[in-house]
């Protein structure tokens, strides 16, 4: 074999001897972020994944703090806590309980949709077999404060033109729920309510 036969052996094998790119070069990187109830992915080449993740938890973050400061939102146990005194949960379903208190029919209602909705949200079944639902009906709302008709449908629309009370059709029925507007409105009456109460005892 001549001396450039040699030196030509000498670089393939040099070449095959030297690291080869592969997929790896073309790896992406994917970072996943949950924080709360946000939920994000990022992918692609690292250092734009990594800026993008940098800006998300320096801009994202600090702002869903804040607003969480403006967030009103009533779980299971805030409704028992405002209102266990006012409402119980018994074998025939969610009920008001009067405790010697005089409630507007403004309130009485309210209540009532509050009960229910204290049902729903403890997975309370609903009375007489019916479907577990955090809305009554205007028969059910009627038979269960005792107003009349006409007064019933004019306390909701009442508290439907103030946010107290939502209105839906389910089924081509009417059916009305409490608002988070319209619990924290109640419990402000009720507490209001309470110490005068006791003011005057």
């Amino acid at each position: 074999m001549d001396q450039d036969s040699k030196e030509h052996a000498g670089e393939e094998k040099h070449d095959e001897a030297m690291p080869r790119e592969g997929p790896e070069s073309d790896a992406k990187l994917t970072v996943s972020i949950s924080f709360g109830e946000l939920k994000t992915d990022f992918s692609g080449e690292p250092e734009a994944v990594l800026r993008s993740v940098n800006e998300f938890i320096s801009r994202q973050i600090p702002e869903l703090q804040l607003a969480k400061k403006l967030l009103v939102r009533f779980g299971p146990r805030d409704l028992v806590e405002k209102f266990g005194e006012y409402v119980k949960l018994t074998p025939e379903g969610p009920r008001v309980w009067s405790n010697d208190y005089k409630y507007s029919d403004k309130e009485l209602v309210a209540l009532q949709l509050v009960a229910q909705k204290i049902g729903y949200e403890t997975s309370y079944s609903s009375y007489s077999g019916s479907p577990r639902l955090s809305s009554l009906t205007l028969s059910e709302l009627q038979q269960l404060t005792g107003l009349n008709p006409k007064s019933l449908s004019s306390r909701l629309s009442e508290l439907s033109k103030t946010g107290y009370v939502l209105k839906e059709t389910v089924e081509g029925e009417s059916r009305f729920s409490i608002t988070t507007q319209g619990i924290d409105w109640l419990a402000n009456v009720l507490e209001r309510k309470g110490k005068q109460t006791k003011r005057s005892q």
